[in-house]
């Protein structure tokens, strides 16, 4: 519980990570957008479909990622197949690509991410409950803050 309004309930790890270990969590984008979306919550906890979803939502955002995806969702094709049909197909295999996309994003966190930034003390999965806890981390947040403002601006 807060012991006044607007006291942050982000709870600060004991030990602090190496300069090595920071880097090394930094060095992947998954991790990075994952740390990014707990740094900007306001309690530091969120679920692993909120964790999924952020992630997803950040490498859409990426000129690289999902790119191939919309043009093929814009473009049905030429020929006769190219009617209302052929774009009803079209926009079911956007969904289904979504879907696996959240799939493949969720399976990774949950068996390499996750467990790697845990093991950092960086932040705590309760795979019960599904939810993460950001452990905040001064080291850390000086060069995520710094690749935040590089990567998203």
């Amino acid at each position: 519980m807060r012991e006044t309004e607007g006291e942050s309930a982000k709870i600060t790890a004991e030990v602090t990570p190496s300069l090595d270990l920071i880097f090394d969590l930094l060095s992947n984008r998954r991790r990075r957008y994952t740390l990014y979306f707990l740094h900007d919550q306001p309690d530091g906890v969120a679920t692993i479909d909120e964790v999924t979803e952020a992630v997803v939502a950040l490498q859409s955002g990426d000129s690289d990622a999902g790119s191939e995806h919309a043009q093929t969702a814009m473009d049905p094709g030429p020929g006769p197949s190219a009617g209302p049909d052929s774009e009803i197909h079209a926009n079911a295999d956007c969904s289904s690509d979504l879907e696996q996309r959240r799939l493949r994003v969720r399976t990774e966190l949950q068996h390499t991410h996750l467990p790697k930034l845990e093991d950092a003390g960086v932040l705590e999965h309760d795979q019960r409950s599904e939810t993460v806890r950001y452990w905040t981390q001064p080291s850390l947040e000086e060069w995520l803050e710094h690749a935040q403002h590089k990567e998203l601006s």
